[in-house]
């Protein structure tokens, strides 16, 4: 069991950590609206051209729609677009839900994310409010990365993390499921755990995970 020392903050990613993803059905219901090829645009890891400019933020929903459009061959409505590419997102499972509710006891909790404005305020959002609160009862802050202009794994958005948090890199710990960004994470000096595929997160509970040294 991999060991943890003097963490104060942990910091999640959304995607792939907590909440499931189902990249082939996205894919599956834009080839169904008449829009093919959108696969390579898109990855559990990382987007690119404008998926990734509406993830930096360079974009706003208006616009991700009509480059959405571009690509149909037949009309699309607003919402036939935001439904399909928030099919990316799955469930959070309730389990997830109380572990963070318990780590917040204990620790400051941070949501560091590649996301947008769909995703987080209407799938994730959903998600959160399962056990009756909101996502903000779950972390105590946030950084987005259409908020922020940055991206994981570039260096910048964890440095401006690190600064804002004002804390030791080596307080913090990191999960992830992208192996990109916990390398980026490691050479600033900030502990991490790469996350695997329907990994049980229940360990983070474990009295033995965490380690403080007076």
């Amino acid at each position: 069991m991999k060991q943890f020392s003097n963490i104060s903050t942990i910091i999640f990613d959304l995607g792939g950590v907590l909440i499931n993803l189902d990249l082939p059905q996205c894919i599956l219901n834009f080839k169904q609206l008449g829009i093919p090829d959108i696969e390579n645009y898109l990855s559990n890891f990382g987007q690119s051209g404008f998926f990734l400019s509406f993830e930096k933020g360079h974009i706003g929903i208006d616009e991700f729609r009509n480059e959405i459009r571009k690509f149909g061959t037949k009309p699309i409505t607003d919402n036939q677009i935001d439904q399909t590419w928030c099919s990316f997102l799955c469930d959070i499972p309730i389990e997830k839900l109380k572990i963070l509710t318990e780590l917040k006891k204990k620790y400051r909790l941070i949501l560091l994310s590649n996301t947008n404005p769909l995703h987080l305020e209407v799938s994730a959002s959903a998600e959160f409010a399962k056990e009756g609160k909101t996502i903000s009862d779950y972390f105590d802050a946030f950084y987005l990365s259409y908020e922020m202009k940055m991206v994981k794994p570039d260096a910048e958005i964890f440095v401006k993390l690190l600064h804002n948090e004002q804390g030791e890199p080596n307080q913090f710990l990191f999960l992830d499921d992208g192996l990109k960004n916990i390398e980026q994470a490691n050479k600033l000096g900030i502990q991490t755990y790469l996350v695997k595929e329907d990994e049980d997160l229940s360990f983070l509970l474990n009295d033995k995970t965490f380690i403080t040294f007076e």
